[in-house]
């Protein structure tokens, strides 16, 4: 009888130890040790139904592919650095790509929005191009299907560089310096719109941060990582329910949600991807960012109207609140609901803290390059 109490009070503590660890309730030493081990052996995160479907787990990111159309090459990168510091594509000759994506502004421009030909203003904030290369669709309502597309965007818009793409190849065609330039990179001297395209694409797949001090931790650096900051993965990974979204190596989804930020009603209205694809399952349905490096290419959301890491935290943990300007009748029509994986996380104010320190983890140093030297 003793015995069978025995066997029957060992198997309780272990249910009881098995509870706990499901629960999430680690010490900050056991965290440490799992986290910075193998991936497969990690807590096991939260997920909503919604996020389940091709879910992958953070991790190190490694370096993008190259498309078969479009091979790497050197001389190719070297050719798409000078065209997107040349001004020489835009209307004006004063609007380059880095204009908008400054090396030392976080591959972005530090603005709500980006300002663009005759210091016109976008409407939307101008997305980091650091690891654009693995990207499956770009810009935040995924209008262009690759770099290789994304690359016309910006120079057509009549609002950021409003050239037309012939005119920008003719021009580009008349700087007797770029023919050996595009001669090195594709073995002809001949200069097309699809060559800028692929070597500006080329350049901005270089773009690439894998060396933060998270990407250290989980290779197995296991002091690489403060305690805040090993608290904050496991919340990001759980209770604050980031890793719905922000999953994969990239911190990206690379899907569209609705977030409650179309802003209906008002002057900052944005029906986000429903303007490309005319469903209105996409009304206000942004692409997800990545959130590597996000401590360096703020302010933050489409729209840009948060300036810290911290109103963009606390707007999360108070669920998304969806809002409408009162004075406007929204179509019901518009009223799509924003997705039912943001909810009141319930952080305290010390999680919060917590889960900010984790996101400053995965940032690195603002780079600092030498602009080439423009042909002429």
């Amino acid at each position: 009888m003793r015995r069978t109490l025995f066997l029957l009070g060992a198997i309780g503590i272990f249910v009881c130890s098995s509870a706990f660890l499901q629960n999430k309730e680690y010490t900050i030493a056991q965290l440490r040790e799992l986290y910075s081990g193998d991936p497969a052996k990690w807590p096991k995160p939260q997920l909503h139904e919604e996020a389940k479907e091709g879910f992958r787990d953070i991790g190190y990111l490694g370096r993008p592919t190259y498309p078969a159309d479009n091979p790497f090459n050197a001389d190719k990168e070297k050719l798409g650095k000078i065209l997107f510091f040349d001004p020489r594509l835009s209307v004006s000759g004063q609007i380059a790509c880095a204009s908008c994506h400054d090396p030392e502004l976080g591959w972005g421009d530090g603005k709500r929005v980006a300002y663009g030909h005759s210091r016109q203003t976008g409407k939307r904030n101008a997305m980091t191009l650091l690891n654009v290369g693995f990207y499956d669709k770009l810009f935040w309502d995924g209008r262009a299907k690759s770099l290789e597309d994304q690359a016309r965007f910006p120079v057509a818009d009549h609002v950021e560089m409003n050239t037309d793409l012939k005119v920008m190849v003719e021009n580009v065609d008349k700087v007797a310096g770029y023919k050996p330039l595009f001669a090195k990179a594709f073995g002809s001297e001949e200069i097309t719109l699809d060559k800028i395209q692929k070597a500006i694409a080329t350049f901005e797949r270089s773009v690439v941060s894998t060396s933060s001090r998270f990407d250290s931790f989980v290779k197995g650096n296991s002091k690489m990582l403060k305690d805040d900051e090993v608290m904050g993965l496991h919340l990001f990974r759980t209770k604050a329910g980031c890793i719905n979204c922000h999953n994969t190596p990239l911190f990206s989804d690379n899907k569209f949600h609705n977030d409650g930020q179309a802003l209906l009603g008002s002057r900052m209205e944005d029906l986000g991807r429903y303007n490309v694809t005319k469903n209105l399952k996409d009304i206000g349905s942004f692409k997800t960012p990545s959130l590597r490096e996000t401590n360096i290419t703020g302010p933050w959301m489409h729209h840009g109207n948060f300036p810290s890491l911290k109103d963009v935290i606390e707007f999360y943990n108070l669920g998304n609140p969806v809002s409408y300007q009162k004075a406007h009748i929204i179509p019901d029509s518009l009223k799509n609901p924003k997705s039912a994986m943001l909810k009141k996380l319930n952080l305290t104010l010390t999680e919060q803290q917590q889960l900010e320190a984790f996101l400053k983890s995965i940032s690195t140093q603002v780079q600092k390059i030498m602009p080439p030297k423009l042909p002429e």
